[in-house]
């Protein structure tokens, strides 16, 4: 499969197999995200890796249900004071994220990105300090459910030439 076609392809996956993912798999997936381009390549990025059910079920609990479910989520965090490049710290993170989730997919692993949360209980439950934001977690494991393509908009409403 081509990159387009894999790119194309991809589905938020919210039912995971339970099977656990090879360490040599997911060090191919945080290696993408470790591999994106940056502002001035300073990295204002840390990401925390939840494998522990405890927690992935104490998250579960307060955001999406399907969370604990998941093999493994990650809570991607911008340093949004970072000195020069702290005001394209969530950008950057976000870049990464999206590297870790094409990878996935590329690797037979599914994953869905969740942006519905308290940030303020995240950052209590793992301890992230108070300069670091929250972008996003991301779950990932085998998918069990195949969705179909949704809707999209049409070209035009999204894509324009030389003006708005």
């Amino acid at each position: 499969m081509s990159l387009i076609d894999l790119i194309l392809s991809r589905r938020s996956i919210r039912k995971y197999e339970k099977k656990e993912i090879p360490e040599e798999v997911l060090n191919q997936i945080f290696e993408a995200g470790q591999n994106a381009p940056s502002a001035a390549n300073k990295q204002p990025i840390r990401f925390i890796i939840l494998k522990e059910q405890d927690i992935k079920k104490n998250l579960s609990e307060t955001f999406s249900r399907f969370l604990k479910d998941s093999t493994i989520v990650i809570v991607g965090c911008a340093d949004v004071k970072a000195l020069l490049t702290g005001k394209w710290a969530v950008v950057d993170t976000t870049i990464a994220m999206q590297n870790m989730v094409i990878a996935a997919w590329a690797l037979g692993v599914g994953s869905c990105w969740i942006g519905s949360f308290n940030e303020k209980k995240v950052k209590e439950l793992l301890k992230i300090p108070d300069k670091w934001k929250v972008v996003a977690l991301l779950t990932f494991g085998y998918p069990s459910e195949q969705p179909k393509q949704r809707k999209k908009k049409p070209f035009e409403k999204m894509f324009s030439f030389n003006s708005f």
